[in-house]
């Protein structure tokens, strides 16, 4: 009977990830009313914490969106990848990754593909290189991320270990710059330069390929308003990782239970979400943050199809679980425990269905805590999470093969043998080592 349960949560996961959008949330709502309904399992319980998490960081990133801040962000990168155009290969994935590190969303990425692919173009350099890596450093920027989605469902997952965020980022961090250079240099010197390109020459010649203009500056009279929402954002971002390192800092609060009275801290899920909600509102009273165009930004569109997606997911999964403990626990405890590696693969091939290492991470993590795995193991497998580029079908792939108007960036012919598979498993493979034995040496 669990293998039919099994088979209907990975078809429900297939069809949601081929629909797109919140597609992937419903199909989980399917999957749950047929597990529950008809199999009568228990309904589990969506992660409520995560959620909340998501939603108030998302709010704040609207927020500072909406008056101009992630625009400045933006444009402050694009200055940095024009200075030295010839090494656009090395510098773009960088940059990449510390913006989105520092943001907490891939939807950065999307403003930064054009400037890379013109920028590489106009300099000779095969935009193939700096598009592939930097959509795979976009990755690895998130579960970096002290306020991603996803690291917050990994510190969430973590709760029972009294594990505290700069354990994670000491770890992650570290390994996935050495994992970014590693990668970087397994496509430095992949395929021919512009010039050396018959296929794009060719192009050049017929006037197929048309010049792309630059991007948008901000207005002036909102450059303000736009540098002091990123830096009450950034300041959030630097509180939220200060209490995370110094969780006395957090305050404590009276709880009366019966005749007594109980102290207890505020957890860091509450700390991280009155933080980011009272950033949003500080951008709204003084820098001109609309609430209306925060809403129909394309920052809280994604986060509201993250939130879905997650919730209807991450409950199916929960309602699997619940019902097969005893038979999940019990098969799988004793070949994770010989071969850790084996989480890693789990991981992997389950975000290549989820398309979300927040989803990813809310649904395997958990099945793992409760084997009692070490905690050195479960940080260390995390940045397995970032298998979806093995299938070209996710936004920032597509994006990119869009935005390159030479075509080097490409899906081949046989679907697997993209632009991105090279950069995408070297970098796989190599920051889930280097995290291994950073995370052996520290935990």
């Amino acid at each position: 009977m669990m293998w039919i349960e099994l088979l209907i949560i990975f078809t429900c996961i297939v069809i949601g990830a081929r629909l797109g959008g919140i597609g992937l949330g419903t199909m989980g709502g399917i999957g749950l009313l047929i597990l529950v309904f008809i199999f009568g399992l228990p309904p589990g319980s969506p992660p409520g914490i995560v959620l909340g998490m998501i939603i108030a960081v998302i709010t704040a990133l609207a927020s500072m969106q909406s008056a101009g801040g992630l625009d400045y962000l933006i444009s402050f990168a694009t200055k940095v990848m024009k200075k030295k155009p010839q090494y656009i290969t090395f510098v773009a994935p960088f940059v990449t990754y510390i913006l989105i590190m520092a943001s907490g969303t891939q939807h950065v990425i999307y403003a930064l593909l054009p400037v890379i692919a013109e920028v590489s173009t106009k300099a000779g350099v095969r935009p193939e290189k700096p598009l592939s890596i930097s959509v795979t450093a976009s990755m690895y920027g998130i579960i970096s991320s002290p306020i991603s989605a996803a690291t917050v469902a990994l510190l969430a997952a973590l709760v029972s270990y009294n594990v505290s965020l700069l354990q994670i980022m000491m770890v992650i961090i570290p390994a996935s710059i050495l994992g970014l250079v590693v990668g970087t240099l397994s496509i430095a010197w992949r395929g021919k330069d512009l010039k050396d390109d018959t296929e794009y020459q060719e192009k050049l010649k017929s006037g197929q390929i048309k010049e792309t203009s630059s991007a948008a500056e901000l207005p002036k009279e909102k450059i303000g308003n736009a540098r002091n929402s990123l830096i009450v954002f950034l300041t959030a971002i630097v509180i939220v990782v200060v209490i995370g390192i110094f969780p006395q800092l957090r305050p404590s609060y009276e709880m009366i239970s019966g005749n007594e009275s109980l102290f207890e801290q505020l957890e860091m899920g509450d700390a991280i979400m009155i933080i980011m909600l009272a950033a949003a509102g500080m951008m709204m009273i003084f820098f001109k943050a609309k609430p209306a165009e925060a809403v129909k930004g394309s920052i809280m569109n994604g986060g509201i199809v993250a939130v879905i997606s997650i919730l209807g997911v991450s409950w199916m999964g929960s309602s699997f679980f619940e019902g097969n403990r005893v038979e999940i626990v019990g098969g799988i405890s004793n070949i994770i425990q010989q071969a850790p590696w084996v989480l890693a693969v789990g991981l992997f091939v389950l975000s290549m269905l989820l398309f979300s290492q927040a989803a990813t991470v809310v649904t395997l993590m958990p099945v793992a805590v409760a084997l009692g795995m070490p905690l050195w193991v479960l940080i260390a497998v995390y940045p397995a999470v970032n298998g979806f580029f093995f299938l070209p079908t996710y936004g920032t792939v597509l994006a990119a093969v869009s935005f390159d108007r030479t075509g080097t960036t490409r899906i081949g012919k046989y679907l697997l043998n993209h632009s991105f598979m090279l950069p995408g498993l070297v970098m796989l493979i190599s920051t889930t080592f280097f995290a291994f034995i950073i995370s052996s040496f520290l935990l």
